[in-house]
């Protein structure tokens, strides 16, 4: 009997279907995996921006994390918008509960256009109970400012410290993402805390304004190459390679008025 590579998306849905739940499941099906969700909640929101934000009652999040883990089950699980701390906290208590060790947390806390889309407490729940859970953290520059204390990472030199400070703190695996720098030759580093080694995963820079749902889709990724038995830095690399694709693909599409999303298909076209 043949087996799916199962994967879990627990994350919040973009009504442009650019980033989020959306992108997670194109991403995840793209890579050949069974895609299932949990949604953490509702955005209002196209390509110009977040207009609106409604968080799903903490007992619905549960059940919907309930009902995919206690049937299908899930190889891997990619872990994105967490509005509130009562949400990671049902989270945090559901991957304890089942086991989970292939955890792919991309701590979502602004979306492009500014807004802000977690909550104070949230953040300190989620340093609290559900990095030191996952098995890798996928921040961008400002995400892991705030992580690490407000810590301005100004240029592409001190990013691989980061990483390894992100890593001591919170016991986990980290993929620092370089795209909010200027140069046009980025680095992202991925540090493997199970290994204590360090890899640079390099890319020009693409101009194009379709970079929204970048972040999922790379986490996304990253959490469908792992579902595979990919080694830690296999996934890493192979993510990297599936986003930086996806973006040359998507660079000359027009959808919208403002940042469109990337090619999440392009393997197939």
């Amino acid at each position: 009997m043949r087996q799916y590579h199962r994967v879990l998306t627990i994350a919040g849905s973009d009504s442009g279907g650019g980033a989020g739940i959306q992108a997670d499941i194109k991403t995840i099906s793209a890579l050949g995996c069974y895609a299932a969700s949990a949604i953490t909640a509702i955005t209002v929101q196209n390509t110009l921006g977040v207009e609106g934000v409604h968080a799903v009652p903490v007992p619905i999040v549960e059940g919907q994390i309930e009902a995919v883990l206690g049937d299908i089950g899930a190889d891997a699980v990619k872990i994105g918008m967490l509005q509130s701390a009562e949400i990671v906290g049902c989270i945090a208590r559901k991957i304890r509960e089942h086991g989970i060790r292939n955890v792919v947390l991309d701590p979502v806390m602004v979306s492009t256009s500014g807004h802000r889309l977690i909550e104070e407490e949230a953040i300190d729940a989620l340093c609290r109970e559900l990095i030191p859970l996952a098995r890798v953290l996928t921040p961008n520059i400002p995400e892991a400012e705030i992580l690490l204390g407000g810590q301005q990472l100004a240029n592409q030199q001190s990013l691989p410290e980061a990483a390894r400070q992100l890593a001591k703190r919170f016991g986990v695996s980290v993929l620092l993402k370089a795209g909010h720098l200027t140069e046009e030759r980025l680095v992202d580093y991925f540090y493997d805390a199970e290994l204590d080694e360090m890899s640079e995963l390099p890319s020009v820079r693409i101009h194009t304004r379709n970079t929204h749902g970048t972040g999922c889709t790379m986490s996304s990724a990253f959490a469908s190459l792992l579902a595979q038995g990919k080694s830690l830095k296999e996934a890493a690399a192979g993510a990297k390679d599936y986003i930086n694709k996806a973006i040359i693909a998507g660079a000359d599409y027009e959808i919208g008025h403002g940042h469109g999303p990337v090619d999440h298909f392009y393997m197939n076209r």
